[in-house]
């Protein structure tokens, strides 16, 4: 892909302001204007950015109706009602369905836990769900990242006598839902300092106030952290204000002393021998959870995470990491399909955003497809597959541009939708997707930028090799945990060369192990481009040429510094 680079090198006044502030804190002044950038800017602020504190989490019951919330679960126990936990098929939804049943299962007996069948159900609350709670006697359901749109069925569920508390992140509409409790930093008239949280993060702070109402010590809390850093990095939620300091513990605690069940899955991944980091859980742990949802039942993916016993958790985790694999065939294949439709299109240089429709497509497997052509054609995309008598889609955007605004505009012509900026879910009747192709397609050419339809890389800064110490690496690591509104940086080095000793790697030969040197120094830097051999030829030529990257540890040499080498550009003159 022909990237963009976007730079704007720091101003006179802010070059200064990040001396004074390295001169406080004794880091580089290059990382001290990262830190600017950041916001932070005294020593004070660096110290908390650097070194998060649980005792600095937002009070829950800040969060509006957290003492509804509480007060019912309370007297649902008091009670000894019949509690179920229900909670959405994806990583976020099964690991806040597992904290707030774990947790709340160490005081209370008379509990059950309920993830509903993509393909049966569909998302959300669904009736067939509220007949199961009926049915086996349930009188409180708290609902986890969902439910924030499910009028009609929590209407229906309050006819039969069963309450609701909701824990949603979601954006929702005018109309709530008719719960004892709506849980959600997104409502229209919350006033909670952080709006961010992930769904499992709203579960968990129901917890701590829980835990805080009954006089339970809130510690008891921090063995489940590693499910929310499973999903805040999953659900790719930004990993600033609070979500930083449960990231920041709950990564801790994943590679400290995880539950037995997320032990299986990082075995089965192969990282039981190395710190996790939060792009391990985006790419490797995050998957083989949702792949339970995908291929068969979100409720395999819980029954995993509860676990107990290890080798039985182990037996689970193959099983799920067996799914991954069908998911991955799937995936590729409709991908490659996909491909061959948009390429097709004949207004494709014309257009804006990127609505195909297939029914015969894998329901569980269409979100993937919409990230992938989001990342081939840099434009918002909706791919639909058919569900019995409907258009059933995910939704996926471009860098700044908020796709659900532009599904929102469409309402009139969609059954239901929900989501976030840059993901969302919605379903159609059939005869609609002409229309709706047509008005997504207006509404992001009047709205989307010229620069947000360009495939472009932020650069953070530009270096020297002799400005990549071990000090600047160790000092660099105090950055993560890495996410949305803290996204690892990315350096620049003008005017580098070939060592002579890079060479093309890789089973079909399409990565490049790079050893490079800059005029500024005597560094020799190693590097690996993934993906990038059609840049060998020129390497080899002894010109000069410009890299961007970020800064790694070696996996293979422990302690050793690698740059991951994002894009490469040829200095032709």
């Amino acid at each position: 892909m022909n990237y963009k680079w976007n730079y704007q090198p720091p101003t006179q006044e802010q070059r200064e302001a990040a001396r004074a502030l390295a001169k406080d804190i004794g880091i580089s002044p290059i990382l001290c204007r990262l830190l600017q950038e950041r916001g932070i800017n005294t020593a004070a602020e660096a110290k908390r950015f650097f070194r998060p504190q649980l005792s600095e989490l937002h009070d829950p019951f800040l969060m509006k109706d957290m003492d509804r919330a509480v007060e019912r679960l309370n007297q649902a126990m008091g009670r000894k009602e019949r509690i179920l936990v229900y909670g959405d098929y994806d990583v976020d939804g099964t690991t806040a369905v597992t904290l707030v049943y774990k947790f709340l299962q160490q005081f209370y007996s008379n509990i059950d836990y309920y993830i509903p069948d993509r393909y049966n159900e569909g998302y959300g609350v669904s009736q067939k769900g509220v007949d199961y709670a009926y049915e086996t006697g349930v009188k409180l359901v708290i609902v986890l990242d969902c439910g924030i749109k499910a009028v009609e069925e929590i209407g229906y569920a309050k006819s039969k006598g069963i309450d609701f508390i909701i824990c949603d992140h979601h954006v929702p509409d005018e109309v709530l839902p008719p719960a004892v409790a709506i849980l959600n930093p997104k409502r229209f008239d919350s006033t909670y300092p952080y709006s961010h949280l992930s769904g499992c993060g709203v579960g968990f702070k129901f917890m701590q106030a829980f835990a805080l109402n009954n006089g339970i010590d809130v510690s008891q809390l921090t063995p489940l952290l590693d499910l929310v850093a499973v999903s805040i990095a999953s659900d790719i939620v930004p990993v600033m204000g609070e979500n930083r300091i449960l990231a920041y513990h709950g990564l801790r605690q994943l590679n400290s002393n995880p539950s037995v069940g997320l032990k299986a899955i990082i075995d089965v991944c192969g990282l039981s021998e190395r710190e996790i980091n939060m792009s391990d859980i985006v790419f490797k742990i995050g998957p083989r959870i949702n792949a339970s949802g995908r291929i068969q039942n979100g409720k395999e993916a819980v029954d995993l995470l509860i676990e107990k016993d290890f080798q039985t958790a182990l037996e689970k985790s193959n099983l799920i990491n067996k799914y991954n694999e069908t998911r991955k065939d799937l995936d590729k294949n409709m991908t490659e399909e996909a491909n061959r439709i948009v390429d097709n299109l004949e207004s494709l240089d014309q257009q804006r955003s990127i609505v195909i429709y297939n029914e015969a497509w894998h329901k569980g497997v269409i979100g993937i497809v919409a990230s992938r052509l989001t990342e081939i054609y840099y434009r918002p995309t909706v791919v639909l597959t058919r569900t019995e008598n409907m258009a059933t889609g995910s939704a996926r955007s471009v860098s700044g541009f908020d796709v659900y605004k532009a599904i929102e505009h469409c309402r009139d012509l969609l059954e239901n939708f929900g989501g976030h900026t840059y993901a969302a879910g919605l379903s159609m009747k059939v005869e609609n997707v002409a229309e709706f192709t047509r008005r997504f397609e207006e509404y992001v050419t009047e709205h989307i930028l010229p620069e947000q339809t360009n495939a472009t890389i932020d650069i953070n800064a530009q270096l020297d090799f002799r400005d990549i110490t071990p000090k600047f690496f160790f000092d660099l690591k105090k950055f993560s945990p890495f996410g949305p509104d803290n996204l690892k940086p990315i350096f620049a080095t003008l005017n580098v060369y070939d060592y002579g000793t890079s060479k093309v790697v890789g089973r079909d030969q399409e990565h490049i192990k790079l050893e490079l040197v800059d005029n500024k120094s005597n560094n020799v830097m190693n590097g690996i481009a993934f993906g990038q051999s059609s840049q060998a030829r020129y390497i080899k030529t002894k010109q000069s040429f410009n890299i961007c990257y970020t800064i790694e540890e070696n996996t293979h040499k422990r302690g050793d510094i690698q740059l991951q080498i994002e894009d490469i550009k040829p200095n032709r003159y």
